[in-house]
Parts: C-alpha cells; sequence; structure tokens
C-alpha cells in the first residue's frame, strides 16, 4: 500500500507547500510512522504520513479487512517561536499508531490523550479531533479503499478534555469560539468553564 502514502503525500505537499523538516518512528509491531514538519510565516504544521496505509478497523471485528474501513492522516497547527512544540513528534506519531497499537477508530469529536505534555511545558496532555476537509482536502482511493481524511488536532487542556467529556465536542468547540480562543497558540490557558 506504499502507493497510497505516495499520493497522501503529494496532498499534503499540494496543501501545505515543502516540508522543512521530517521524523520517522517505529514502535515495536507497527508499521513506520512519519511526522512531516510545513512552516508558513508564522505558523508551523505537522501532519502524520503513515496512519493511512492501513485501514482503520473496528476492535470488535474478528478478521480486519485489509482494503475496506477509515483511512486518516493527524495535523496539528500552531504558533511558531512561542514553545518548543518540535518536540511534539513523538507524541502524535503515538497518536497516529494508535489504530494499529489498541484497535481505534480516530473520528472528528474523538479525544485522544498521550498521558502527558506534547511538548516541554505544554499545557495540553490530549486534542480534540476536528472535521476534515478544511485544510487539507480528503483524498478520494480507488474502491473499494475509502478516503483518506487529513484530521485537524485542537490542543486540550486537562480541563477541557474533563468538561469535553460531559458536555460534548461541539459544546466545548463552541465555548471557544464564543471566548476567542486562539487554538493555535501552544501557550494558552483554559478557556473559561463555568
Amino acid at each position: 500500500m506504499a502507493e497510497v502514502l505516495a499520493l497522501v503525500e503529494a496532498r499534503l505537499r499540494t496543501a501545505l507547500g515543502e516540508p522543512d523538516a521530517r521524523a520517522a518512528i517505529t514502535f515495536l509491531g507497527t508499521d513506520r510512522i512519519e511526522v512531516l514538519r510545513f512552516t508558513e510565516g508564522d505558523v508551523v504544521r505537522y501532519a502524520t504520513l503513515g496512519m493511512s496505509e492501513r485501514p482503520m478497523t473496528d476492535p470488535n471485528d474478528m478478521v480486519a479487512d485489509p482494503l475496506r474501513g477509515p483511512r486518516a492522516e493527524l495535523v496539528l497547527s500552531v504558533r511558531a517561536g512561542l514553545a518548543d512544540t518540535d518536540k511534539v513528534l513523538r507524541p502524535l506519531a503515538v497518536l497516529a499508531a494508535s489504530p494499529q497499537v489498541e484497535g481505534l477508530v480516530v473520528a472528528s469529536g474523538a479525544s485522544l490523550d498521550t498521558g502527558e505534555p506534547l511538548w516541554p511545558g505544554a499545557p495540553f496532555t490530549s486534542v480534540l479531533v476536528a472535521e476534515s476537509g478544511g485544510l487539507v482536502e480528503d483524498l478520494e482511493l480507488d474502491e473499494p479503499l475509502e478516503p483518506v481524511r487529513f484530521l485537524p488536532l485542537l490542543p486540550m487542556t486537562p480541563n477541557e478534555a474533563a468538561w469535553k467529556r460531559v458536555h460534548g465536542a461541539a459544546a466545548l468547540q463552541e465555548r471557544w469560539l464564543t471566548h476567542g480562543t486562539d487554538l493555535r497558540d501552544p501557550r494558552r490557558t483554559s478557556v473559561p468553564l463555568d
């Protein structure tokens, strides 16, 4: 399925330009996950490459279908130069490997937790998975393969993650919007939740 990854990388380059750095991480028993860094002005974007090589399958399925199932890559955007965000590479690769390791199906509205700060000093240990189709358009593949969705990740503080579990993803996103939260600020504090 290397051709899927070649198409995915081409789509990322078309949408985000040429990557200025890339790193590869392999976890025991998983395929290689790369993280590409794209810098545009004061925004740096990190995109995974490798998560979409295989479809995500429901852990309750008796046999994993090697062709059918949702496919995705993750995209994180932050303001450059405000924190050591390049250290997000490993946590991002861990999240991208979670479908293979834990049998997760990553979709919009989901929360993904790394259990540690996304980068040194980060107030975030988890992310909210947002809707695809904005920054990077979905990549249609030949039947019977499902499209690759490029899912934006929105960093959440532990308080925001707890609030989201009770009230839902849409309510948290509405709260961010109401308060004009800069979700790309790597040093932002939690949105008011009372």
